[in-house]
């Protein structure tokens, strides 16, 4: 019987026979596993073997064994090994791919995409395949279309750059865009409180902190005790990291970009609401979390929402989604007279067109403010006097 030994691999894996030789295998770009050819004497034999075969991966250099004879040519390299190794390397502003968002994009390649395309050579493929791909794919899921095609556009754009193609293929004009299809506005005060109201005492504060200080959910659930600094009076928080779900669970990780870590002050009239849930419902322990899940980890957003659900639903918002809390925030921010450059800051985005967007909103509210206050002017009585034109 054979003896297995499984070290824990980043690729492939190695098992030893009853023969005391080594065997190496490895998943390919085409999703179907390969076993080394022959086995090996020792360990170290078989983790080099995985080594080439992860390095022809990472560079688009593999083909499937038994297909080519010899080295891989640029004339047979496939969508699916130039885009295995693609993914592998890839990079954004010099730093590695996010797991969640690394995990979306093999989901969009093994799913969407290698299936239809990944056994074409690169080079073979043209506008025609493009188009007839792109009209059956995720045709009743308009934004995981746009995020394919997009993934797709940037995957050949990189292969234009380094020379393996002539021309990018992927150019249809706006298959890269989705529009929103959901535009609530943004909550009133008299909602806001009455969403806060109906929510559990211990999730009071997150939407409170969702809407005044516009974080995100992921921002919120990573919040710990060592975030919230007390000082003078003032109470800052301290936006590192972000709980994102990925294919191995919840974990915490560093922000969308540079921009998200930030300090926001919380607005002085939350300064009780702050004390009193650190006071009543948060651990001792600095690395405790403020809105912990019932088993101490990092809150799901089920949880939360089984209990928004129903406070929006009083607060007659059954259309306000939770990040739309977040919009809210930005909006009064803005009315208040933020910035861009302000409200790039408090919300943490790397660019100034998203606070442009709640600037521009805001515009919209100050409208609406006017009208309100002229509504409360009492209505002068009719006049009796005569316009002079008509005499």
């Amino acid at each position: 019987m054979e003896e297995e030994r499984r070290p824990k691999r980043s690729f492939g894996s190695l098992r030893q026979l009853s023969s005391g030789r080594w065997q190496a295998r490895y998943t390919g770009p085409d999703l179907r596993r390969h076993k080394a050819p022959k086995t090996f004497s020792t360990d170290d034999e078989a983790k080099a073997w995985l080594q080439k075969r992860h390095r022809e991966i990472r560079d688009g250099l593999w083909t499937p064994p038994g297909v080519a004879v010899g080295a891989p040519t640029a004339a047979s390299l496939t969508l699916s090994a130039y885009a295995t190794g693609w993914l592998a390397r890839r990079q954004v502003r010099g730093r590695p791919l996010k797991e969640r968002t690394k995990d979306h994009y093999t989901d969009l390649l093994e799913l969407h995409i290698l299936p239809e395309l990944g056994t074409l050579p690169l080079r073979s493929i043209n506008r025609g395949d493009i188009e007839s791909w792109y009209e059956k794919t995720l045709v009743d899921r308009p934004t995981y279309r746009a995020h394919a095609y997009s993934l797709l556009r940037t995957i050949f754009a990189t292969a234009e750059h380094e020379g393996r193609i002539t021309v990018n293929p992927v150019q249809i004009r706006g298959a890269g865009a989705v529009e929103s299809v959901h535009e609530a506005p943004p909550a009133t005060l008299e909602q806001l409180a009455i969403i806060v109201e109906e929510m559990p005492e211990r999730l009071r504060l997150m939407v409170q902190l969702a809407a005044w200080c516009a974080l995100r959910f992921g921002e919120l659930t990573e919040l710990r005790r060592e975030s919230v600094v007390v000082a003078n009076d003032r109470v800052t928080l301290s936006v590192r990291r972000g709980a994102v779900r990925t294919k191995r669970g919840r974990r915490a990780d560093s922000t969308k970009s540079r921009a998200g870590s930030r300090q926001v002050t919380v607005p002085p009239h939350l300064r009780s609401e702050v004390l009193g849930h650190l006071r009543d419902h948060t651990g001792r322990a600095p690395d405790a979390l403020l809105f912990p899940a019932n088993h101490g980890g990092h809150l799901a957003p089920s949880t939360l929402y089984r209990h928004y659900y129903r406070a929006r639903k009083t607060a007659n918002r059954p259309d306000l989604h939770f990040h739309d809390l977040r919009v809210t925030g930005a909006t009064m921010a803005a009315v208040a007279g933020a910035t861009l450059k302000e409200l790039q800051t408090r919300l943490g985005h790397s660019t100034v067109a998203a606070a442009m967007r709640y600037q521009r909103v805001a515009q919209g509210r100050d409208v609406e403010l006017a009208s309100k206050l002229s509504a409360m002017v009492p209505k002068a009585a009719p006049s009796n006097e005569t316009d002079e034109s008509e005499t």
